[in-house]
């Protein structure tokens, strides 16, 4: 199995709001990271190769990495696409859309504290620019501990907006906080995604799970020589990795907590 590095990230700002400031990088950091992948040799790719090499289409390059955002910080339109663009870069753009808003507007809700959000008009320009556009639920709630009512609303309610503004199908979801089970699985597969990203902190591969791609979250205190050996393809085990004893035990402690009304977790922990 190949390992193939799919970076995470948030938010790209020097400064960013207290709550998201954990999962955020500078822009000289991301600089410094982009040039980084580039001079190692890496090709990165669309995520949709990943997901074809998956399924059993085209094989991918010998060094694929790929790009991945989570949430739809406004710093992504005003920091991050220009510096893709200009590296000529492909990057995937998960939208919590209830988080966004029209320009001048508020947006519909989410599980956010305040931010500087994406806009709607903004969303469609990127897509026009080329990111691929997929959907991070509407509220970003956990949804492996969440009714199975609320689960599906979430995940075909994001697509549904998300393809009404956008005039065109999206197929890539992220799981809020990186949180799935079987369930949630098999919903986002009914509501016709077409792949799925998680967390793990593991290399991707092309024996990987299409709905349950692995992902290497960079956070501020990401050490450089961590960002250097993952984009070396070590540091880190590669998917598909079986779902442990801990995971499952962690699934039953959120929902307990969630079904009393007080839920484990950060606005956005992936």
């Amino acid at each position: 199995m190949t390992p193939v590095p799919v970076f995470l990230y948030h938010s790209v700002s020097d400064h960013p709001p207290n709550w998201i400031a954990p999962w955020t990088v500078t822009p000289e950091v991301f600089r410094r990271q982009l040039d980084r992948i580039t001079e190692a040799g890496r090709s990165v790719v669309p995520l949709r190769r990943l997901v074809a090499a998956v399924r059993g289409g085209p094989p991918l390059p010998p060094r694929a990495a790929v790009l991945t955002f989570d949430d739809g910080f406004a710093d992504f339109y005003w920091t991050v696409a220009p510096l893709l663009e200009e590296r000529g870069l492909p990057a995937t753009l998960y939208l919590t859309v209830g988080a966004l808003h029209p320009p001048g507007g508020r947006p519909t809700g989410s599980l956010f504290p305040p931010a500087d959000m994406l806009n709607w008009r903004q969303v469609t320009a990127l897509d026009a620019m080329g990111v691929e556009i997929g959907g991070h639920s509407i509220t970003h709630a956990q949804l492996d501990a969440v009714r199975p009512r609320q689960c599906t609303e979430e995940i075909v309610g994001c697509k549904d907006r998300l393809e009404d503004a956008l005039g065109h199908e999206v197929t890539a979801f992220a799981y809020p906080h990186g949180y799935s089970s079987a369930a949630v699985r098999r919903r986002v597969a009914e509501a016709g995604w077409s792949s799925a990203t998680a967390v793990e902190n593991k290399f991707s591969s092309a024996t990987d799970h299409v709905l349950r791609l692995c992902r290497l979250m960079v956070r501020r205190d990401t050490p450089d020589r961590v960002f250097a050996d993952w984009v070396a393809g070590r540091g880190a085990r590669t998917g598909p990795v079986p779902e442990g004893l801990y995971t499952r035990y962690w699934r039953s402690y959120r929902r307990l907590r969630a079904a009393v009304g007080s839920p484990v977790g950060g606005p956005s922990d992936g």
